[in-house]
């Protein structure tokens, strides 16, 4: 009986180290888990996806024509004061230290204003600060259909204002073609810190 509870032990321990192996190790399918630092609620297959927008001369673009090599994201609006050319112009720093490391990324500028942010309005406050970024706005039903795909979160103040704010998510999203939304960026990290893991997945495609 003894020997056979040893045996039972055994096969128990086996199973359970090979359990752990593949949920660890060989089962992972991940080819990007080795870049990841982000806890993502649900898994990155939750963020993302189709959108529908307007570019600087007023052509409606698709996420497809947008995202054809490594991107970052980013919601905000052209009238903010402080918060969106902070964040933008971080972003914008961080792409050009890839570009120096022979990394191409384009930063992309979505608007969650738009009453005030016409298609031209948008390409110029991208332009401003980088030669490379896409500015992009919509309709109040297509801004809102992209935002929620990427589960950010915008709300106007009152618009009888017309220098009125608006309050919104401050997120930057690393979406690379064919295959989408894979990490996100706080506010508090620097442009090093952005180009370094953004060139782990770049390499890891």
């Amino acid at each position: 009986m003894n020997r056979f509870y040893a045996i039972l032990a055994a096969t128990v321990a086996v199973v359970a180290l090979g359990a752990t192996w593949i949920a660890t190790r060989g089962g992972s399918d991940d080819r990007f888990a080795q870049c990841r630092s982000s806890q993502i609620a649900g898994g990155a297959d939750t963020i993302g996806g189709p959108f529908e927008l307007l570019n600087s001369k007023g052509e409606t673009v698709t996420d497809k024509d947008v995202i054809t090599q490594p991107s970052l994201l980013y919601f905000g609006y052209t009238f903010c004061p402080d918060v969106c050319p902070l964040d933008t112009s971080r972003n914008a720093e961080a792409v050009d230290i890839l570009e120096g490391r022979g990394k191409m990324v384009t930063p992309v500028f979505i608007s969650i204003d738009p009453d005030r942010d016409t298609p031209e309005v948008v390409g110029d406050f991208a332009a401003n600060l980088h030669e490379r970024m896409i500015g992009l706005t919509g309709s109040p039903e297509q801004v809102k259909a992209a935002s929620q795909a990427y589960k950010t979160y915008y709300r106007a103040q009152d618009k009888s204002d017309e220098y009125y704010l608006v309050d919104h998510s401050t997120f930057s999203y690393l979406v690379l073609p064919e295959v989408g939304f894979v990490e996100f960026f706080r506010r508090d990290d620097t442009p090093e810190q952005m180009a370094d893991k953004i060139g782990c997945f770049i390499d890891a495609m």
